[in-house]
């Protein structure tokens, strides 16, 4: 069960890709786009990955942030983003704290779930059921 249209968002702290402390309440006032994937550089998460990055100009344009989660470490991440050049942070969340707030754990990985978080931290949005080839197109023209 995810979290509720409307609950308020759990800050965390983890680690990005680049090994830095990173914060969800340091995004205060954007619009968050926190999507939980499974693994680095599978398939179905590469696609994903893949489309956030091609649509990032439009992204950042309507005042968002995309942060991909998932239970794989730092040099994982580290290697995934530079493998196909993502311009957005990926959370290094590997003991699961983060996944188990946002009620995503799927068994030793993150379920592919996105919740969109208004700038007050309200989760406004949350996708549970996603097509990872146009899943990036799918918020953009979800969200106004």
């Amino acid at each position: 069960m995810t979290l509720a249209v409307g609950s308020t968002a759990p800050d965390f702290t983890a680690k990005d890709t680049n090994g830095d402390t990173i914060t969800l309440s340091q995004f205060k006032g954007k619009t968050v786009v926190l999507y939980f994937y499974p693994k680095d550089d599978t398939p179905g998460c590469t696609k994903e990955a893949q489309g956030f990055r091609d649509a990032y100009a439009e992204i950042q344009g309507k005042d968002m942030v995309v942060l991909g989660v998932s239970m794989d470490d730092e040099a994982s991440h580290k290697q995934f983003t530079e493998k196909y050049g993502l311009p957005f942070q990926l959370v290094a969340d590997a003991d699961g704290t983060v996944t188990r707030a946002y009620d995503v754990e799927g068994g030793g990985y993150s379920k592919r779930v996105t919740y969109i978080i208004d700038g007050e931290g309200k989760i406004i949005q949350v996708f549970d059921k996603v097509d990872t080839a146009n899943h990036a197109k799918d918020i953009l023209s979800s969200v106004a």
